[in-house]
């Protein structure tokens, strides 16, 4: 991760194939074409290698969530359980059609607590939406149960874990519906671009719809398509889709490399006491895409990562103190900060994230360090890394 790395001929091939008919869009200007439809062949393929009957490819993992929820019947009011820990994206895609996240604690997974999940259901509650942060995923099992007791949607967002299992299933997969997000930093990506994918047949028609504007893509004349409901534009161009058509014939490449330079750091931390690390639930697989670990305390792992920093150790990420991923810098959402007058349900209904207390996140939040696993490393730069965080590592505890 990510796959621009390893960008290649493979890429260039499939782009140039866009280029040479002159047609960027994904929809119309079939004469146009010579043939080429790489969103097409990117939904097949995609569906394929995740095991599901449906792909609708969209602009980003934003839109992919965005689209998800609305092709569901999410909206006004309704509650999206989500974790503390999560890209902004989350709560932005709940937000922007009108319903209400409802921020849960997260566990050792580093995502939903299937415990507190429970707690925060109320008669709102329509969807959870675990978010398989970092490579790893929620407990699917536990949360797959609570959801058919309670008769709720088990959204996935695999933006960050494409390519992990969980009981031989790929992520995305094991729920009702899944999201994927293909922007330059994800391990496949489409420079931008992102995915659906479903086996219920009524949610990939909704999705195909809602994501052009309400086209029904029926027959061959666009300007004669009707309109079943009201849509918006989260469309994918051909250009990004043909990038991401390279990348996913490669997908599998990616990951037995993540793996190898995962297993390499890991192997050479595990030799230090102080460290543990990220529980991945039982039946599950990561994609490696990182390295998550926890040190004994909040001040220990700000050491470590501070120290890390300077022996010129780049991509450890402390979530703790980051303005994206952790709630405690999301004041744009706890304050409501937006352009314009959000949905009265949200004013009514989103609870006081100043007040609420998220102490059991902190607990595992403020002693995680996540290292961003590089594809484009040599063995050579796997090793002498893997040997300098062990060094510096050591150092601390002296």
């Amino acid at each position: 991760m990510p796959g621009f790395e390893l960008f290649g001929e493979l890429e260039k091939k499939q782009v140039q194939e866009v280029l040479e008919t002159g047609v960027l869009m994904r929809y119309g200007f079939d004469g146009m074409r010579k043939g080429q439809w790489k969103a097409l062949e990117l939904e097949k393929a995609l569906a394929e290698r995740m095991e599901v009957a449906h792909a609708q490819l969209v602009s980003s993992g934003t839109s992919a969530l965005t689209v998800a929820l609305a092709s569901a019947g999410i909206g006004a009011g309704d509650e999206v359980i989500m974790p503390t820990f999560t890209f902004v994206a989350s709560f932005e895609s709940i937000l922007a059609i009108g319903a209400v996240p409802v921020l849960v604690d997260v566990d050792d997974t580093l995502t939903l607590n299937p415990a507190a999940v429970e707690e925060a259901i109320t008669e709102r509650t329509k969807v959870v939406m675990p978010v398989h942060m970092c490579g790893s995923m929620a407990d699917l099992k536990a949360l797959k149960s609570i959801c058919g007791k309670h008769n709720l949607l088990l959204l996935e967002d695999a933006c960050q874990a494409i390519g992990g299992t969980f009981e031989g299933k790929p992520l995305g997969s094991y729920g009702d519906l899944g999201c994927f997000s293909f922007d330059y930093v994800k391990t496949i990506t489409c420079g931008e671009g992102g995915a659906v994918i479903t086996n219920n047949e009524k949610y990939k028609m909704n999705a195909d719809h809602y994501s052009d504007h309400g086209h029904d893509h029926i027959g061959k004349d666009r300007g004669a398509e009707t309109h079943p409901f009201l849509g918006y534009n989260y469309r994918i161009s051909e250009l990004n889709a043909a990038v991401g058509l390279a990348q996913i014939a490669r997908l599998d490449d990616f990951l037995a490399i993540q793996k190898k330079n995962y297993t390499i750091l890991r192997e050479a931390l595990s030799t230090i006491p102080e460290v543990t690390f990220r529980r991945v639930p039982e039946g599950g697989e990561e994609s490696y895409a990182f390295l998550n670990f926890f040190l004994p305390d909040e001040d220990s792992a700000k050491k470590v990562h501070t120290a890390l920093g300077n022996g010129g150790v780049d991509a450890c990420f402390y979530w703790y103190d980051n303005n994206w991923h952790y709630y405690k810098k999301w004041e744009h959402l706890t304050n409501l900060k937006s352009l314009g007058k959000l949905p009265q349900a949200i004013y009514d209904q989103l609870p006081d994230y100043s007040k609420t207390d998220f102490s059991a996140s902190d607990h595992w939040m403020g002693r995680t360090i996540s290292c961003l696993i590089k594809l484009g490393w040599l063995e050579i730069e796997v090793q002498e890394r893997a040997q300098k965080m062990a060094d510096i590592l050591q150092e601390v505890w002296k």
